[in-house]
């Protein structure tokens, strides 16, 4: 009877499946269309196997339990399909069957055992009976291929068992063949795989999984945002339609896992964002209908199952509010975690670019920002000549007075207007003096980068911003670009390249190091010993996959480093970043004094910072806390005078004081 059966049920399992695969196919194509490449299908193996298993590999046990559900899967339906479809049937084989649904089966009852007290990231609902679904398939494949090596040949060719049996591969087969077309829990096998072939941004599988380094032109770390055009009919994404297409499949592939809500800053602060909410939201848009099925966390103090939406149906506020897509600190901590490789980020910056450009609705202080920023080409409204005023006793070299050119152009930022940030900058040029370093600056010529405007979703005043840069840059000569701001940093390196700025770009902490290194600059070791912790800043170390020159900065300076629990790629936001201190979305918490919280689980007395913005966020927390102070200021402060001047300082000049 089951070897009747067993191949019909196969084939019109694998018919059904192959149909909803064509209607899933069709609502991922609903987005807006762009060349599809065919040819990427062959790397889908490699970058499943490989690439993504790199991220899946963080946690150990899910990893190997994926390893042996998921290819125990596979290779059992695939022999299932050649021994019980085709009739191939031999002992070989049918052992190979049996290996493969035995393996299926002990990583369906690890998925089992988690799902017993699944912990709160992970979604409930369909994927509770998924992972017995798991378990139906294994047994139920195992148990009709023992004929295949002389087992019980005659107790399950008929009988009760043998309907049992038939009932069984029909459950798990719908669960994990046709669901897979469909829209079950298995749909992201289907979806991840063809995302995996057709992912946006190709450049982040490679072979070196390694935290890629200060150079702009390695692989793995593409992380700029995408141009928009200006032209177009509508500017941002207002509906799922308006998505790119591979955006669309991309969110089909959530495996709704939690691991972008466990990291995400804003709705550890109790904001209205939830990552891994906001992926299912748009499905719920790609497909239609409403969040009322969804089994997840929500969004913090937004109820589930009151939002509705379509392909073609706006997706603020009848999906989504706007609330939710202004939390987004566009830390980018959800896309390094996500074991899909899901780009929450892109997706969100799209939305904001609608809102911003379309409807003029941008939260109170970045519409002023970007208003400064068209009257003033700054965000605080200030005049731009007085950029170097904090600088009026340093006789700051420019750029315009050396027609030969310099080795590097000192790019200041906006931290320029910053009272703080001066320090940091005061200290940084006392590092280059100190080094001899060929330096000078653009002065009034310097604009802001338009990292702020584009977060917001201002893409025409950053192109604008973009344009007029590039074009001051390209009147001057320098070997490269160096900076105490990642998010300048990050724009100059990464987002210029669209519109034809090439440049090399080294935070300061990367060139501080390099001084070090070259033996250009020396310090005094430290009249005692002190704690210290080092503030990873996101645009610095997840953008840009610069981790170890700070901490080679912090040892030469003979500091040892207590790390945070969250640190490296997986260090917690301050707060700062994508506009989100302008946004202001109020939550249960500040997002800078969570991170505090974990500087104070290290002891340390001092946190070391990189960045202006996270200098600013940090040294908000109200006090008692430790002192915040830039690599700079400690690189300054220790510093021992070389015997002779600099080239880039006059024999009369006075070393600049910094202060502690």
């Amino acid at each position: 009877m089951l070897q009747t059966l067993l191949p019909i049920l196969i084939f019109a399992a694998l018919a059904v499946g192959a149909a909803g695969a064509v209607r899933r196919i069709r609502l991922w194509r609903q987005g807006q269309r762009t060349p599809m490449r065919w040819y990427r299908l062959v790397l889908m193996p490699k970058r499943y196997l490989n690439d993504l298993h790199h991220v899946v590999a963080r946690d150990k046990a899910i990893a190997h339990t994926h390893v042996a559900t998921a290819g125990g899967f596979v290779a059992a339906m695939a022999l299932a399909l050649v021994v019980h479809g085709f009739g191939w049937r031999n002992p070989i084989l049918g052992g190979l069957l049996l290996a493969a649904s035995l393996c299926m089966f002990i990583g369906a009852l690890a998925v089992n055992r988690r799902r017993i007290d699944p912990p709160a990231k992970l979604s409930k609902g369909p994927w509770q009976r998924l992972s017995k679904s798991l378990l139906a398939y294994s047994v139920g494949m195992f148990l009709v291929s023992l004929p295949l090596v002389g087992v019980a040949p005659t107790l399950l060719g008929g009988g009760v068992l043998a309907i049992v049996l038939s009932a069984v591969l029909v459950w798990g087969l719908l669960e994990m063949v046709v669901g897979m077309g469909w829209g079950g829990p298995m749909k992201h096998a289907f979806a991840g795989s063809f995302h995996l072939a057709f992912h946006r941004r190709p450049e982040r599988f490679d072979d070196n999984h390694a935290d890629a380094g200060h150079d702009v032109h390695r692989g793995s770390r593409s992380t700029a945002l995408f141009p928009l055009d200006l032209t177009a009919k509508t500017l941002g994404v207002e509906k799922p339609a308006d998505f790119q297409w591979e955006q669309l499949l991309g969110f089909d592939a959530c495996v709704q896992c939690g691991r972008c809500q466990n990291v995400c800053p804003a709705y550890a602060a109790g904001q209205p964002l939830n990552p891994k909410k906001l992926i299912q939201d748009m499905v719920v848009g790609m497909a239609g209908g409403s969040d009322a099925r969804y089994a997840g966390s929500g969004y913090p103090g937004i109820e589930v199952g009151k939002h509705h939406g379509g392909p073609n149906a706006p997706i603020v506020p009848q999906l989504v509010e706007a609330q939710t897509l202004w939390a987004c600190t566009t830390c980018r901590a959800c896309v390094e975690e996500c074991p899909m490789m899901i780009e929450h980020v892109d997706a969100i910056v799209d939305m904001r670019r609608f809102i911003t450009l379309e409807k003029g609705e941008t939260p109170e202080k970045g519409a002023a920002a970007i208003d400064n920023l068209i009257a003033t080409d700054n965000p605080g409204g200030l005049d731009n000549a007085s950029r170097l005023d904090w600088a009026a006793d340093l006789e700051m070299p420019r750029i315009q007075d050396r027609p030969e050119g310099v080795d590097v152009l000192l790019w200041l930022g906006d931290g320029a207007f910053d009272m703080r940030n001066q320090r940091t900058l005061r200290a940084l040029v006392k590092i280059l003096r100190a080094g001899g370093v060929d330096f000078a600056v653009l002065g009034d010529e310097e604009r802001d980068s338009g990292d702020v405007a584009r977060r917001l979703g201002d893409e025409a005043t950053f192109q604008r911003l973009a344009e007029r840069n590039i074009a001051t840059l390209s009147r001057y000569r320098f070997q490269r670009i160096v900076t105490a701001d990642p998010h300048s940093f990050h724009v100059l390196g990464r987002e210029y390249g669209a519109f034809g700025g090439d440049y090399r770009v080294l935070h300061h902490s990367t060139f501080i190091a390099e001084l070090f290194d070259g033996g250009r600059i020396s310090v005094e070791a430290p009249a005692q010993a002190e704690t210290v912790t080092y503030h990873d800043p996101c645009y610095l170390g997840r953008y840009n996959g610069e981790f170890a020159a700070p901490r080679q900065v912090l040892a030469a300076l003979g500091l040892e480093v207590a790390e945070m629990e969250r640190s490296g790629y997986r260090s917690r936001c301050c707060g700062g970043g994508g506009g989100a201190a302008l946004s202001d979305v109020p939550g249960k918490a500040r997002i800078p004094d969570m991170r505090m919280e974990d500087v104070r689980e290290t002891g340390a007395t001092t946190v070391a910072v990189a960045c202006p913005q996270c200098t600013a966020m940090l040294e908000g927390v109200v006090e008692p806390r430790p002192r915040i102070l830039d690599i700079a200021e400690m690189v300054a402060a220790a510093l021992v005078e070389p015997a002779a001047a600099s080239t880039t300082r006059t024999s009369t000049e006075a070393p600049e004081e910094v202060p502690a």
